[in-house]
């Protein structure tokens, strides 16, 4: 039996949503009018060659110091950079800018640099309520930097806690927002650095990988219309980041599924870029880079439609009953592509759902994303089965 029908009154503000941050604002950002959906890293990857695997893998931007020698080796490589400049404090006011006034003057002018970042986090501190860096502070650092170099933007991430409107205070110092969800975490860890004591980094209600999709729509709540939104997601396991007294048995990475469903929530609920954190503390044995590498090359090769702006379609979905509640269900955004579109397809739920999807009039073939294996079908209509959190890219002709 049907389970429920979902029209495109229900489905269609997932992609209303992101109709109005696509490659048309991003254009208005960054410097010479550079329009690609952003796939970056907060570091490279324990492995030979890490710069150039990491081209190879589809990304378009690094992070780096404030060093020559990685600027040139971004540039060898095509890639883009981004560089922490920190803040200016009160008690160390003629220091820090003469510090920040330095390295932007050294690379303001470098063709790979896409952006600038001020502080990691700022609103946040472990078990306090206090902010760890004021946004006036945040602010004043953005202006002293922008009056150096009015041409790049600047990038705040915050923590997936505190409210909205605390978060927005400090938007006059960002021209792009992030928060840093990492929800794939063992059950019983031991206490750890940013994690409360129920074991989770976030503090929603929902403590699946789908927050991923929820914390996408809270920062574009706190961004607003006119700034874009990075999603920060985990390349790590968080026992890594222990200094001492790892426990081999609470090592658990995201898998290969799991990084490509918080990449399609994120897409789905509107996100600008994705930058992927952790590396750093990953060892070269460990399958993660694979996995991440495997995902990062997908959705480089659908480039062109990440960057463009969501198609408004309607996409009715039906359900046959599984033998659970349904949720949230299959979220979904469509982006044209040069033959026909792109659909991004996630299951927001904890359970498998059976799902009929009834195609755009005029649309008669569909072909998997990733595989390229032909999907079948039937007047119009395609069916399949999601599993719990699962991500499928239909190409539609």
């Amino acid at each position: 039996m049907l389970r429920r029908n979902f029209l495109s009154m229900l489905a269609a503000p997932w992609v209303l949503r992101g109709a109005t941050m696509s490659a048309t604002v991003q254009a208005g950002i960054f410097p010479q009018g550079w329009d690609q959906f952003v796939l970056g890293l907060y570091g490279l990857p324990k492995v030979d060659d890490p710069w150039r695997k990491v081209q190879e893998a589809g990304c378009n931007l690094v992070h780096v110091s404030a060093k020559s020698d990685e600027f040139v080796q971004a540039r060898e490589h095509k890639l883009r950079t981004w560089v922490t400049l920190e803040s200016i404090s009160e008690e160390k006011r003629a220091e820090d800018e003469a510090r920040i006034r330095g390295i932007v003057e050294q690379f303001r002018h470098d063709p790979t640099l896409l952006f600038w970042e001020t502080e990691d986090e700022p609103a946040f501190v472990w078990k306090s309520r206090k902010a760890r860096v004021s946004p006036e502070q945040i602010i004043a650092t953005h202006d002293f930097v922008r009056r150096i170099d009015p041409v790049h933007p600047l990038y705040l991430n915050h923590a997936p806690v505190n409210l909205v409107s605390t978060l927005r205070k400090y938007n006059p110092g960002a021209e792009i927002i992030a928060t840093d969800i990492y929800p794939v975490i063992p059950h019983g860890i031991r206490e750890e650095y940013a994690l409360w004591p129920d074991g989770r980094q976030g503090d929603l209600l929902n403590c699946t990988i789908s927050q991923v999709g929820e914390y996408a729509e809270k920062m574009r709540r706190v961004a607003g219309p006119s700034r874009a939104v990075f999603m920060v997601l985990q390349a790590f396991a968080w026992e890594d980041l222990r200094e001492k007294d790892r426990d081999p048995a609470m090592v658990l990475y995201p898998t290969r599924a799991e990084l490509k469903s918080m990449a399609y929530q994120s897409i789905v609920h509107s996100a600008n870029g994705l930058l992927f954190f952790g590396l750093f503390s990953v060892p070269p044995t460990a399958p993660l880079w694979n996995d991440l590498r495997s995902v990062l090359s997908e959705l480089a090769g659908l480039g062109p439609e990440l960057a463009a702006a969501p198609q408004q379609i309607r996409l009715p979905i039906e359900y046959r009953d599984v033998g659970h509640s349904l949720d949230r269900g299959i979220e979904w955004t469509a982006r044209p592509s040069r033959k026909g579109l792109v659909l991004f397809t996630v299951n927001a739920d904890p359970n498998p759902v059976d799902a009929r999807i009834t195609l755009p009039a005029g649309f008669t073939k569909c072909q998997a994303v990733g595989s390229g294996e032909t999907v079948e079908v039937t007047h119009g209509v395609v069916e399949f089965t999601y599993e719990p959190f699962e991500a499928k890219g239909l190409r539609l002709t």
